[in-house]
């Protein structure tokens, strides 16, 4: 008798894994459309000085959701891919319960419309003053 062959039954699940994965996970494009609202992204770029974040919670991608150490990370990051990505993700308007309701057949399709997105303004230095 001889050797019988692995079943492989769980070959091919890694991408499946990874985007249910729950440790790295950033906030959704319709989380990152409302930060975006001017209310809302004043206050997450004024940030009060936060020791447990990257710089002290003051270098803040609103568009990617992230925290950067210095100005020349987050200036770096502005021209990666990742964050062009993102843009690119955020100038189509957000899911909503009404297109879901015209998806279902209560409706006429409706587009979606583009949103006008681009890199938010960098301030200028951080006060460590206090």
């Amino acid at each position: 008798m001889g050797r019988l062959a692995r079943k492989r039954k769980h070959k091919g699940d890694k991408p499946m894994k990874e985007k249910y994965r729950t440790k790295r996970k950033t906030k959704d494009i319709d989380e990152v459309h409302n930060d975006m609202k001017p209310d809302n992204a004043q206050n997450l770029l004024k940030q009060d000085i936060d020791f447990d974040r990257p710089g002290f919670g003051q270098f803040y991608c609103i568009h990617c959701a992230k925290y950067f150490i210095s100005e020349p990370a987050i200036k770096e990051h502005f021209k990666g891919k990742p964050h062009k990505k993102r843009i690119k993700a955020l100038k189509v308007e957000p899911y909503t319960q009404a297109e879901a309701e015209r998806a279902a057949g209560m409706g006429s399709y409706v587009a979606p419309k583009p949103v006008e997105v681009s890199t938010q303004p960098l301030s200028t230095g951080m006060d460590l003053e206090t």
